[in-house]
Order: structure tokens, then sequence, then C-alpha cells
């Protein structure tokens, strides 16, 4: 049993911010991650308003920033009569002109802070952005310090001289309360509270500076110059740090031991690969090798397979599984969601027929059983993939987050296969791998690509394989932009949706919503994307978001799907996270067969599902999804020999700001590592994705990974040169210390998804 470890006990910076600041003060920050002193001190200010010398008040220009010593002549407090709340005013002098400041507040009770300070008669400097209100020349919550003692004028004017950071806020807790929180933890900090992350030797060429520097020079800067130096150590810290990590996780494999899979020539792939239909791509045979490689290695492969959508992910890993199952070991394959699971398991055994009939009298030679294993299993189906699982008759298991269950063994794990690598944790892939007495092989997909420094940044434990050749055959995909106010073209695209199914192809409609009283959740878990206006501010709603309840309705009534003397209605069904397994099955066989030729789905749909014959991507409200997203959707079409076209549904057509630029982008190329630097340009890192991805949110403040390439890669050579030459980094405690907290906390789960 592991003793609870006293907060007393704790270095000052890993100290709760409660017991520092007294938990009502500390309550505000929780909603922003911060919850410990160090939190707080990397909280840095998101820029820095510079006073500049004290200065005579004028007639200003709106938004000019000023600085002066005046002497307050009037205060007022009062309510307000047309809203709720409080107004204070108070008329400052520099004894030749009158200021106007101005505080709002809740109530009366909020503002008695400043009722108290701004004691007439009394000397202040004030500092604040010019605002013109009826005429009169005013600051509206401006920053102040009252002179309480003559004498010391001229140190308090030194002391307001510096600049004034400004800190990412919120309405509960604004700039001022954040700055009045980091100095009452500086005031209590010393260098001996705060571990030197890195070395004189990577701190002296790039003249960074000590760690107990940088943070004062962050939070307390004499000059705008000195700020900078603290931002650029900080900056530098965190790829440090980052990059150490994940340097020594990559060292911390090459210690394992796996046994080798090196197959052999007469077994299950090589009778595979001779009933291929089709020709690898010289990018799927590259990989294909270095997949081979390293399976015959006793170091463990640990490798990301990234891809383009539809350049054959799914064959490359199919052929490493069957590498190792000719090496007489299993492969797992695990996907997020039952929908995915199950679809690679049809994929699966159709591509392997005959030879995924392991155990059957009509059985190939060479032959292996293929399992699914999800959570919604009938029981029987589950005793029998268990069973398979555990007597090694199943070659290749296939599941969802069921896998990872303690009750799930295998007699000989050889390679984990990790679909959709984002949508889970760092734990949860090597819970899988280390089962056996040996360390599974592992390899993790994802079709988002990855610009290389967030590969570097999230990934850098991983060795890495790209492909981007689209196997040959593979149709175009041409996208449209529809305004939802233009009624012509979404008639017209309603029709050629019919069209489409009325020449044997299928129709994809997404919506954002499964009904109208969602609270703008998406199945997976993910929050839908505000929209913003050309400020970043969120946008208020023009029309109700389409829901797929409602939609299939309104499809369904429409003509253009009804029945006519030539041809039967269409068929139009509905897919979404609330359905069960069996129901989502039944959906997309049907939607495969051309049963029901159109499906009205969430982001269900989003990765995996594969279907030749669809041709026909709806994407209604497509401004609530990311540019990574849409691409994604959009891959599920032309998969076939037939041309498909994407129609991309918004109220943003033509408009400005990030939201429109994200859909023309999304229209203008199918080059998805364009649009993920693009989605990146204009969106946060996490966002990019994955909004869980706590290790990017909560521990990355100052580092950008596409504005700072160079930074990242410096940081990854020196991290790298030093573990090379201190692999147990003795000469850096606090380093080590650092990366030990960081592995043991939350933060040290890149991809965890919540």
């Amino acid at each position: 049993m592991t003793t609870p470890v006293s907060p007393d006990s704790l270095p000052l910076l890993q100290q709760p911010l409660d017991r520092v600041l007294g938990p009502k003060t500390a309550k505000p920050f929780a909603p922003l991650g911060i919850v410990t002193v160090g939190d707080l001190l990397r909280h840095a200010p998101r820029r820095y308003m510079e006073r500049g010398e004290l200065q005579p008040l004028g007639d200003y220009p709106d938004g000019q920033d000023v600085s002066f010593l005046g002497r307050v002549d009037d205060v007022s407090l009062r309510r307000m009569q047309s809203k709720r709340g409080a107004i204070l005013t108070a008329t400052v002098t520099d004894g030749a002109v009158d200021m106007l400041l101005t505080f709002f507040g809740r109530g009366e009770g909020h503002l008695q802070g400043h009722l108290r300070k701004l004691r007439i008669g009394e000397l202040g400097i004030f500092s604040g952005k010019v605002g013109h209100y009826r005429g009169k020349v005013q600051l509206t919550h401006p920053d102040y310090e009252m002179v309480d003692d003559p004498d010391e004028l001229d140190s308090t004017i030194e002391r307001r001289s510096k600049p004034i950071p400004m800190y990412p806020a919120t309405s509960k807790l604004p700039t001022w309360k954040i700055a009045t929180a980091v100095q009452t933890v500086l005031a209590l900090l010393t260098p001996e509270d705060v571990p030197e992350l890195l070395p004189a030797t990577v701190r002296g060429p790039g003249g960074y500076l000590p760690a107990f520097e940088a943070i004062r020079a962050l939070h307390v800067p004499e000059s705008l110059d000195e700020a900078e130096w603290g931002r650029r150590t900080a900056t530098f810290q965190e790829a440090f740090v980052l990059q150490a990590l994940l340097v020594r996780r990559r060292r911390a494999n090459l210690a394992l031991r796996a046994t080798p899979r090196p197959g052999r020539p007469d077994g299950l792939l090589a009778a595979f690969d001779s009933a291929l239909p089709f020709a690898l791509t010289r990018g799927q045979q590259a990989v294909g090798e270095e997949l081979s490689h390293d399976l015959a290695g006793e170091v463990p492969m640990l490798r990301l397979l990234q891809g383009e959508v539809g350049s054959g992910k799914t064959v490359v890993a199919l052929r490493a599984m069957l590498q190792v199952v000719d090496s007489g070991g299993q492969a797992a394959l695990l996907a997020p969601t039952e929908v995915l699971a199950a679809q690679h398991h049809r994929s699966i055994s159709r591509m392997l027929g005959d030879l995924a009939l392991g155990g059957t009298l009509v059985a190939a030679a060479e032959s292996t059983q293929v399992a699914l294993l999800t959570a919604s299993l009938p029981t029987t189906q589950r005793r029998l993939a268990l069973a398979a699982a555990a007597s090694g008759d199943a070659g290749i298991v296939i599941g969802t987050h069921a896998l990872l269950s303690e009750n799930v063994q295998f007699l000989d794990l050889g390679l984990v296969v990790v679909d959709e690598q984002h949508r889970f944790g760092v734990e949860q892939r090597d819970k899988l791998r280390e089962q056996g007495t040996r360390v599974a092989h592992s390899l993790v997909m994802t079709a988002t690509p990855i610009p290389r420094t967030i590969a570097m940044t999230v990934f850098g434990d991983l060795e890495r394989s790209t492909l981007g050749e689209v196997p040959a055959g593979r149709a175009e995909v041409a996208t449209f932009l529809i305004d939802w106010e233009n009624e012509a073209w979404v008639e017209r695209m309603w029709a050629r949706c019919a069209e489409e199914v009325r020449g044997g192809g299928r129709v994809y409609v997404v919506c954002p919503r499964i009904d109208a009283h969602d609270d703008g959740t998406e199945d997976d878990g993910e929050p839908d994307e505000a929209l913003l206006d050309a400020q970043g501010r969120p946008l208020t709603e023009k029309r109700p978001l389409s829901a797929v309840l409602d939609v299939v309705d309104q499809l369904r009534a429409r003509p253009e799907f009804a029945a006519t003397a030539e041809a039967p209605e269409i068929g139009i069904g509905m897919l979404h996270g609330r359905m069960s397994a069996e129901a989502k099955e039944r959906v997309m066989t049907e939607f495969a067969s051309g049963a029901t030729p159109m499906i009205v789905a969430t982001t269900v749909v989003e990765v995996g599902v594969d279907v030749p014959e669809a041709t026909v991507m709806v994407i209604l409200d497509a401004d609530r999804f990311g540019v990574s997203q849409l691409h994604q959707l959009r891959g599920r079409i032309g998969r076939g020999e037939r041309p498909g076209v994407c129609f991309a549904v918004s109220t943003h057509v033509g408009g400005e700001g990030p939201t429109a630029e994200r859909l023309a982008a999304f229209a203008a190329t199918r080059d998805g590592f364009r649009l993920a630097e693009h989605d990146l340009d204009l969106r946060r890192e996490g966002d990019v994705l994955g909004a869980a991805q706590s290790g990017i949110t909560s521990s990355l403040v100052s580092l950008r990974v596409l504005r700072d390439r160079d930074i990242i890669e410096q940081a990854h050579r020196d991290a790298s040169a030093l573990l090379e030459e201190d692999p147990d980094l003795e000469g850096m405690p606090g380093l080590r210390a650092e990366l030990d907290r960081i592995e043991t906390t939350r933060m040290g789960e890149f991809l965890e998804r919540t």
C-alpha cells in the first residue's frame, strides 16, 4: 500500500495552490488547469503592456495606452438603472486636465475594494487604454497603485514604469487577480525551489536564463527585453523537457526485448500476397520492408504509420500481422469505436478469404482465425472470441477498448496494432504490448496527416513511416462549398444525390448533432468546435444546427428520393453513437449492399468505414468541423473506381474570418498534410490532433509546434546529446525529477482520451 504524500513535504512548485493562496482565492484557477504553484508560474503572460514614461493628461485618441500621476478629486458608487450591476466612477486630475475612471461590478459589494483605495485627495499612478464616453476621456478598469507615502513617490514611479504582464484570463479570473497571485507565490520562491532543467552547456550558447531568473523575467520583468528573454527561455525549456522525455522513452524501449518474428517464405503472408488482386504501391512495399525488418529483431518495434486517406494502411498493417502469425505469434488490432472494429473485421476477413477460415473443414492449408471482440458482443460470441484468443486459434484479434480488459488473454501476443492512435493513451497502448513475458511489437496508425514538428512533439518516442501515395485506380473527388442561403444550389445538391443513387452509388449525409436537443457533443465525446467571427469571438447561430433525426425525416419527405415509375423509393437509414452495436452493423451492411443506399450519420463514419460504392459525401453545417475532420469525412468516398463529389454546406461560405478561411482551404486541396498545417495555423495544436491531448494542451504554454520548428529541432538534438552522455541524468537531478513527475501524472499521457 502506497503511503500518501503530505502536501507539506512537497517542493514549493508542487504545492497545491489552495494551500498557498487559500481555497477561496485558488478556486477560480482550477478551470484553467492551474492547481499547483508550478502550474501558476507556468501560466505565462500573453503580452506585456508598456506604461512608458508618466505623461500629463491630454486629449488622447481612443486606444492609446497612457500612464499618469494624478490626484483623486471625486468618487461615486451607484447601482445601474438600465441593467443589473453597479458602477464606480472616479475623477482624477493632474492639476490641469481631468480623467474619468470607470469600474463595473455585479453588485456594489464587488467594488468596495476600489472604493476603499480611491480616497479623495490621495495621489496615485494610473495606467490603461484611453476611451471616450459622452465627450469625456476615460479609462475603463485601469491598473493603478495609490501612493500612500509621498516620500515613496520616486520608488513607486520607478516600480510602476515596468512592463505590466497581461495573462490569459477568464471572466471570473481577470488578469490583475492572476498577477496578484503570482506576486504572492514569487515572494515565497527562492532559487533552491526551482530545479534547473537546462544544462549549462545548453543554456550558454543560446543565452538562455537560469530557471529562477527566467521565472522572474517572465512575470516581473524590468524591461520588455528582459521579458522576451524570459519567454524565450520558457519556450526552449518546454521544448527541451518534452524532447528529453520522448528521447528517454525511446531509449527505454531500446533496452526492452521482444520475441523476433521473422516470418517464413512459404507461410500465410506468402499465400496472401499471391492472392492479392492488385499490386502494392511503391510506398506500401517500402513501409512493408521497414516493418518486416523491425519485426525480425529483438528490440520491440515501436512505429507510427501515417498515411493519406485511402493510402492503404490497413493492407500494410495486415501484412505485418500475417508475418507475426507465420512466426507462431498473434496480433491484436485495437480500434476506437465498434463501427470501426466491425469494419476492420469485415475488410480483413474479406481480404484474407479462405485464409481466415482456420480451424474449419474448408480452411486452406495456411490459414488462421480472425476474431472480433467488443463490449456489446452477445455472451456466446464473446466467450468464443476470448477462447480463440487464449488458445492461439485466432491469429488476429480485432477489438475496441474491450481488448484492454483483464480477462482477455493471448497465448503469444507478438504485435499490437493501434488504429487512430490519437484516440488512445500511451498507457492503453502499452497495456496490451506488455501482457506477455516479453514486450510485443507495436504499430500505431493514424489517417490524420501530421506535420513533422507535430510528429516530433507528440510521437517523438516512435519511429515514423509515411504513406503518401494513393493506390492506382482510386477515383477523383470534387469538393463544392454550398451556401445554406442559396436554395437553388441546395436543391441541386439533393437532386445530384438522387442521381448518384439511381446510378448505383451510395450517399453519406453527415450532421453535427443527433437531435435538436443535443448539447453539441459528438458521439465520441468531443465537443463541437465553436463558431468564430473574424475577431475570433463566438458567433450566434443563424439557424438551428442539422440533427440526424430531423434530417432523416426531411429527406424521406423529399420528392427526389420518392418512388417513380422507373425506380423504387430510395432507402434512407441513420447511424449515430446512441444506437446499439447490432443496429449499427445492420445499417452499415444494408448501406454496403445498396439496400439502404443513403445514410444520415454523425461522425461515427469519420474514419475507417470503407464502402467502395460510396460516391457522395454531404456535410451539413460543415463549419462545425475542423479541416482535418472534414478531410477524413471526404475520404469516405472515391474509394472505388467511380469519381466522388463532396458537398460542404454552411452559412459561412464566402465570408470572412477563420471559419470561412477553413472551409475555403478544405475545398482548395486534397493534400492532407497541407490541410493539417493550415489547420495548425488557424487553431491551437491540441485542436488539430484532439482536444483531450493532455500532454499538449496542459503542458505547453509558450511552445507552438508550427511556429517554433527550429526550437523543437534544436531541443531534440540537445536532449539526445545529453541522454547519450548521461543516460541516467545523474548530473541533472532536477530534470530527472521533472521527467519522473511528468511520467507519473496525466501530463505524461500525450494522447489520452477523456
